[in-house]
């Protein structure tokens, strides 16, 4: 064990997908979220666009959206789009003005239905386990995350019985910043009551989560695997503390730490 790990954190902080949960893609969202658009204009007696139409630039808009997060684990403070930007800007831009009012004025709504749609969300092997050692030993637990719409995230702690393990959850729309600007995981220590160099924190991305966790000062970055963890979009310098596998090799991890004098 790196001498960054094997000592007990003061606190946990987690990135959300990849680490505790695992998402699903859902091939049809697409389709599903532009029929709902697509009648919400027809409703308001706009019938400029047809259902392939909006598809289409749900389609473009959301693969545009990528790419501008992919750009943004490059800058050292990047901000975070917000709802009504994606909506006016990488999906509706060229729409007619009546068209494009409607969907950014329900912009909020219309991305927590994207983010609903997109993918179905299930607990990482592990996860309960974790969390219920780390409160054993006095570790708080905090999730630190890029999101859309983060309040989905926290309906599926809720729903998942973990929201009384996690002191603390701060999502990227919800601050106006995203990883990897450091501020991100400075506001969840500073909430937590504890210095980032007391820290680990544990991500599934090296561009958005190692990058962030070097650039914070924390004890110790880590390594989660997850289905893209090896597929990003550019390689960077940064390399973390520990690789683990899922949640259940972390808390071998926490654990042995547990068990060495400090």
């Amino acid at each position: 064990m790196t001498t960054a790990v094997s000592t007990m954190p003061r606190a946990l902080l987690l990135d959300f997908g990849g680490v505790v949960v695992e998402t699903f893609g859902r091939p049809g969202w697409r389709r599903e979220l532009a029929a709902e658009v697509h009648q919400a204009l027809r409703a308001a007696g706009h019938t400029a666009l047809t259902r392939g139409d909006v598809e289409l630039d749900i389609t473009a808009g959301r693969a545009a959206h990528a790419g501008w997060k992919n750009a943004m684990s490059r800058p050292y403070a990047p901000r975070e789009a917000t709802h009504r930007e994606f909506w006016a800007e990488y999906v509706a831009a060229d729409w007619p003005p009546a068209e494009r009012a409607l969907v950014v004025a329900h912009a909020q709504h219309l991305c927590r239905r994207m983010v609903e749609l997109q993918a179905e969300r299930k607990p990482r092997d592990g996860i309960h386990e974790l969390l219920e050692t780390a409160r054993q030993n006095g570790v708080t637990v905090g999730i630190v995350s890029n999101a859309l719409v983060g309040e989905v995230h926290r309906e599926v702690v809720r729903e998942l019985g973990l929201d009384q393990l996690i002191q603390v959850q701060v999502y990227s729309d919800e601050v106006g910043i995203r990883k990897p600007n450091p501020e991100i995981i400075d506001m969840a220590a500073q909430a937590l009551s504890v210095r980032c160099a007391d820290v680990w924190y544990v991500g599934d991305n090296f561009d958005r989560d190692v990058v962030c966790g070097r650039r914070a000062g924390v004890a110790a970055t880590i390594l989660m695997v997850a289905k893209d963890t090896y597929d990003p979009p550019y390689r960077v310098r940064d390399t973390p503390d520990l690789t683990v596998a899922d949640p259940a090799e972390l808390l071998a991890v926490l654990r042995a730490a547990e068990s060495s004098p400090s």
